[in-house]
């Protein structure tokens, strides 16, 4: 990061702690007690595949796509997907294929502390806490609670008898009707969930076909704590995404200061062709944005555009929250959206009333058809001209910029890859899809098969199902494939494969 990247990832910091103090999740009054908020900052950050979300507004499960907002009461299961849940403060929840957690409470303190619960009903998840502020987070299952201690990592795996905690990092505490208990890290504790006798004890962690994925997510949430260290707070939500997709460019030739454009943006990209409204009770139509970055720029600062630059997010010191609809509205007093703007422009316009019955409470927009990066075949992913970072996996492929040039300068462009999964997740035959997304993308070309390849099997021949693509009937989600590790432990990658004839 630059000095001047710095600087504005610190103005944009301070905008994200004000925010903690203004409207965030919820408007509804009624919802508030003495001391205690429903106003959290929590979202849907990563969905591949099928997953499903009850967002607790009497519409049932609806299919769920990146950045829609988790409050109080939702419900998030998967099919054969898996997604992730990020908290304010950078701690996580991922969830497996053919799991179901809830949110019986999200909350927040007068002092400013948050109060977590997620019930885990079926299925395996991965929870991961991080050292800030000591914010309440509690695990529940079955009869079980664990309160989980600042910073801890955790998996657990339930069924139908039992249920299997792994603890990951940190000691825990453990409280349940058959008593209190203390145990190490590194050790499995499995809980009989019909006769409720005394939690067994193993000494060691087996493996899950999912870890891969929980071990490169958690690592790349743990770098956003790079950035807080500019803004003096632990504080730093959404920057890692916003670092990893796109830059700060000058806006001085239209008379701006800085401005955060996303990779793979050409003048043309518009930030408000393609999203979904979603209506939310008590603060009304709440707009989602698809792309992997699109939580703090919907939600925070605004949008202006500058001619032969196109449109950038500048920060600022205003939070809409669900109400961020609001800042879509270029005669809103003190939002500077549209005020570079050559021309006229359409912006998405929220219904008039809240969905009657038979109505969808999420409304699709697409002005212009959503471009979008993907795996073309298991030797190859196409970057594509104004896809803006829709359907790049996460910090897969190191830095973005060379590789936005070139998809700039001729339309697309072809990065050679690989795919690998992990053994744990590999079965007898063909891999199957959700399989597939326990595994990573990485660059360049496999290794010899007499090569270690740290537990991870390469793939040579496609593989069909979701995992591919975008999964049939469901909304357009931030990628087509898991994160995988960092840039450190992938093959060095050269120039692009191939550059594509550019497009118009």
């Amino acid at each position: 990061m630059t000095k001047h990247s710095a600087l504005v990832a610190t103005a944009c910091v301070s905008a994200l702690l004000l925010a903690l103090n203004l409207p965030a999740q919820s408007t509804d009054e009624a919802s508030q007690t003495a001391g205690v908020s429903k106003v959290r900052i929590v979202r849907l950050s990563e969905v591949r595949g099928q997953v499903q979300l009850d967002r607790n507004n009497d519409r049932g499960y609806e299919p769920a796509t990146a950045n829609l907002p988790i409050v109080e009461g939702s419900k998030l299961q998967t099919g054969q997907g898996v997604a992730e849940v990020e908290f304010e403060d950078n701690s996580t929840l991922r969830i497996a294929p053919d799991s179901l957690v809830e949110f019986p409470q999200l909350e927040r303190r007068a002092d400013g502390t948050t109060a977590s619960s997620v019930h885990l009903v079926k299925g395996m998840a991965y929870v991961s806490i991080v050292k800030a502020k000591p914010n309440e987070f509690n695990l529940l299952f079955g009869e079980q609670k664990v309160s989980l201690p600042t910073p801890s990592h955790v998996r657990l795996h339930l069924e139908s008898t039992e249920a299997r905690l792994s603890v990951l990092d940190i000691n825990l505490r453990i409280d349940g009707p058959s008593g209190t208990m203390d145990v190490s890290k590194k050790k499995t504790i499995t809980f009989d969930l019909l006769e409720h006798q005394q939690a067994a004890v193993a000494k060691d962690i087996l493996p899950e076909p999912y870890d891969e994925w929980d071990q490169s997510s958690t690592g790349y949430h743990a770098r956003a704590a790079n950035y807080s260290a500019y803004g003096g707070s632990g504080y730093s939500y959404g920057l890692n995404d916003m670092s990893y997709y796109g830059n700060f460019v000058s806006g001085s030739s239209c008379g701006m200061g800085s401005m955060w454009r996303p990779y793979f943006a050409s003048a043309a990209w518009d930030p408000y062709a393609n999203g979904t409204m979603a209506y939310y009770q008590g603060a009304g139509y709440s707009w989602v944005s698809p792309y992997p970055w699109g939580w703090t720029p919907y939600h925070s600062g605004s949008w202006a555009f500058c001619q032969g630059t196109g449109w950038g997010w500048m920060p600022g010191n205003s939070w809409y929250g669900l109400n961020n609809m609001m800042a879509m509205n270029p005669n809103n007093p003190g939002n500077p959206l549209g005020s570079g703007a050559s021309g006229p422009r359409r912006l998405p316009i929220a219904p008039p009333h809240p969905p009657r019955v038979g109505e969808p409470s999420m409304v699709a927009v697409n002005t212009k058809p959503l471009v979008r990066s993907e795996v073309a075949s298991p030797e190859s992913f196409v970057f594509r001209r104004d896809s803006a970072g829709m359907g790049v996996p996460r910090d897969a492929f190191g830095k973005l910029d060379k590789m936005s040039q070139h998809a700039d300068t001729h339309g697309m462009v072809n990065q050679r890859i690989y795919l690998s999964v992990p053994d744990s997740a590999m079965g007898p035959g063909r891999p199957t899809s959700t399989a597939v997304m326990a595994g990573s993308i990485r660059r360049g070309s496999p290794p010899p098969p007499s090569s270690s390849m740290g537990g991870m099997q390469p793939m040579g021949g496609p593989v069909s199902g979701p995992s591919m693509g975008r999964s049939p009937g469901m909304s357009p989600s931030s990628g087509s494939m898991p994160s995988s590790r960092g840039p450190s432990s992938a093959p060095s990658a050269g120039p692009p494969a191939s550059a594509g004839p550019r497009s118009h």
